[in-house]
């Protein structure tokens, strides 16, 4: 009993802690900078930062790797994020939906009711189009996409979000006359499948650095189906007033960066492997004309798992398994002892959260999202709670069913009311298999924070997340061990609690000092 009084507890304040820190992080003024989850986005991302950093009384906040289109613009809408690198065909098909918005000017028109407007063009168009090895095109003699459309035996891996978009599969398959049903998969994997000859054609963004790396044959768009994707800034319309000397040192990056600039600098991220801020600063330093420097060619996997943002990852993976799991027990305990006696009740309650574990991580994080607001620690927090419920509740139910019925009614023949029965007799004898619940939980947690990244709720998933975007194996391990030893160390520590209650439980009772 005195364990599970020290669960609460401790779940208790690390919620109080969270709460505290929680108005101070909103009430921060900085520049808040969000990107995408591709290479491109990353770079642009800390561009934008490191602008303007020595304008902003506090250093900006970059929040990287935030999905898709539709979490990226959630987080600019609600105000999580202040601006982010966009492309203007995806704000006229995805964002506004196909409204007429052929100029900025009519953009900025249909995106004002939304508080949101477009500004700076970069300088470099990068389109979504279809490659293939450059030896099946001298093979199959392709050279435009209605070539492609011809040969239903090609096998085709595109982009899930390629597959969604209004400017996408659809549309494509529509205009061209397309019969195959391609393969979903992460852009970063494209690459690497097309290398193993596991697909034919992949979409690929202009931009990209792995096309002549590859030997890839870029097909023509003959139909025109694909609207120029120019890289603009998109950006909360009072952010200009909020932060003026930010907002003018940002537009002196108006048309300072060309096509040959970004694939240069998508490179340097791709094939070398160089810090996607050390890249931004090069550019800025340079004027986009510096080169790696030696020692940064390229990080080994040691430099990459213990690099300088360890410990900061750890802590919070650390906090949102914690917390989550703590909150889980304050949530799951007490329901599962009010439903326990109630045998179609406690069906009904934890069916809902059998329910709740059948839910993809991934859906359930962007349902919270619409439903908050708000990307981060908050909606990740839910999700890691609502996964964590069924264990908890469970077991103890579990645990309170396989308590001897005479030690029940022992307890009722010494005149125990049910509260006292619960307190000295039920839930002691219940807390090993309790326990055993919440070790699951944790280990579930654990593994499932990594995928909390994908809306910047930080840990180590931010790792494998870029791990993904760069398909850097390194990284992806960089971001691996780390939540596996984490899980390692958690199952350590509840073994020995574990055995520390057996040891306790086997202890002869004192002996009674002589008379």
């Amino acid at each position: 009993m005195h364990l599970l009084r020290s669960f609460w507890r401790a779940a208790l304040l690390v919620s109080m802690a969270w709460l505290a820190a929680a108005p101070a992080e909103a009430a921060d003024d900085a520049l808040r900078v969000g990107s995408k989850r591709f290479t491109e986005s990353y770079i642009l991302a800390e561009l934008l930062a490191q602008t303007a950093a020595p304008h902003t009384a506090s250093p900006p906040v970059v929040r990287q790797g935030l999905g898709n289109t539709a979490i990226v613009y959630e987080a600019l809408r609600s105000g999580a994020i202040d601006l982010y690198a966009e492309y203007t065909g995806t704000i006229a098909l995805e964002i506004l939906k196909g409204s007429p918005a052929d100029t900025r000017e009519a953009m900025n028109a249909a995106l004002a009711p939304m508080g949101l407007g477009v500004a700076i063009p970069l300088g470099f168009n990068d389109g979504y189009a279809l490659a293939v090895r450059a030896a099946d095109a001298e093979r199959l003699g392709l050279r435009t996409l209605s070539d492609l459309a011809k040969h239903p035996e090609l096998k085709l891996g595109l982009s899930n979000e390629f597959l969604g978009r209004a400017d996408g599969w659809k549309g494509l398959a529509a205009r061209y006359g397309f019969t195959q049903t391609p393969t979903g998969l992460d852009h970063g994997l494209a690459y690497e499948a097309m290398a193993a000859r596991q697909i034919d054609a992949i979409d690929i963004y202009t931009t990209d650095a792995k096309i002549d790396h590859l030997g890839l044959r870029v097909l023509e768009d003959d139909r025109k189906f694909f609207p120029r994707y120019d890289a603009v800034v998109l950006y909360k319309l009072d952010l200009p007033a909020r932060l003026p000397k930010a907002w003018a040192a940002l537009q002196t990056l108006e048309g300072k960066v060309d096509e040959h600039a970004m694939i240069a600098m998508n490179a340097r991220a791709e094939l070398q492997s160089v810090p996607f801020d050390v890249i931004a600063r090069d550019f800025l330093s340079n004027a986009g004309g510096g080169k790696a420097q030696p020692q940064e060619a390229r990080r080994g996997f040691t430099a990459k798992l213990f690099g300088p943002d360890l410990w900061t990852l750890a802590r919070q993976h650390l906090l949102l398994v914690a917390l989550s799991v703590g909150i889980a027990i304050l949530i799951g305990v007490p329901i599962a002892i009010l439903v326990f006696s109630h045998v179609r009740l406690r069906a009904v309650v934890l069916g809902i959260a059998s329910l709740m574990q059948t839910v993809p991580s991934l859906a359930l994080l962007a349902v919270l999202i619409s439903m908050l607001g708000a990307i981060g620690a908050l909606p990740a927090l839910i999700a890691l709670t609502l996964y964590s419920l069924l264990p908890i509740m469970r077991n103890t139910v579990t645990g309170l069913a396989e308590v001897p019925n005479g030690l029940r009614l022992a307890g009722t023949a010494l005149g125990m009311t049910p509260p006292q029965s619960l307190q000295l007799v039920l839930l002691p004898l219940a807390l090993p298999t309790l326990l055993a619940g919440v070790r699951t939980a944790t280990a579930i947690a654990i593994g499932t924070a990594t995928i909390a990244a994908f809306i910047g709720a930080g840990g180590f998933g931010e790792r494998i997340v870029t791990g993904l975007a760069l398909n850097d194996r390194e990284l992806l391990l960089a971001g691996a061990l780390p939540a596996a030893a984490m899980a390692l160390i958690s199952e350590g520590i509840f073994e020995l609690i574990e055995w520390a209650m057996r040891r306790r439980r086997r202890a002869p009772p004192s002996s009674l000092p002589p008379a």
